[in-house]
């Protein structure tokens, strides 16, 4: 299909105005469901655990290939006296399990709190009317 050339309008250059494709919204969030929070702060805190574990391994790591804890196992035989004795705290298995104690504590703690603090917005909402977010549509 061609377009005729007698119902096609010029326009100067100077007339044309941009149009504006930028929209706002002003949302409230009046409610945040305490279940949907407790899973997402549950993820959020095994990520977060991962995350301490492996950079525990990885500093164990380095400060091992270093000679650290060689160095800190001397200074302790020295200082007792003892030549024969080991110093058995600072292995691997024992840092690691500490840890994994330390990480199961913070992913309760994460996902328990989060909840806690998600329930107490519901109710402090009616005061305060809850947190407005304004959105925009940049086209």
């Amino acid at each position: 299909m061609t377009i005729d050339q007698e119902y096609v309008a010029e326009v100067p250059p100077e007339e044309i105005q941009p149009v504006s494709t930028e929209r706002k919204a002003r949302l409230h969030l009046t409610h945040l469901d305490p279940w949907s929070i407790a899973k997402s702060a549950f993820m959020l805190g095994v990520t977060i655990a991962g995350v301490i574990i492996l950079a525990t391994v990885v500093l164990w790591l380095m400060l091992s290939a270093a000679g650290v804890f060689e160095a800190i196992t001397g200074l302790f035989k020295d200082a007792s006296g003892n030549q024969g004795a080991s110093v058995s705290f600072l292995s691997l298995g024992r840092l690691l399990g500490l840890v994994m104690v330390v990480s199961a504590v913070e992913i309760v703690l994460v996902s328990v709190l989060s909840t806690l603090f998600a329930v107490l917005y519901n109710l402090s909402v009616g005061f305060t009317g809850g947190v407005e977010v304004t959105l925009t549509d940049r086209g």
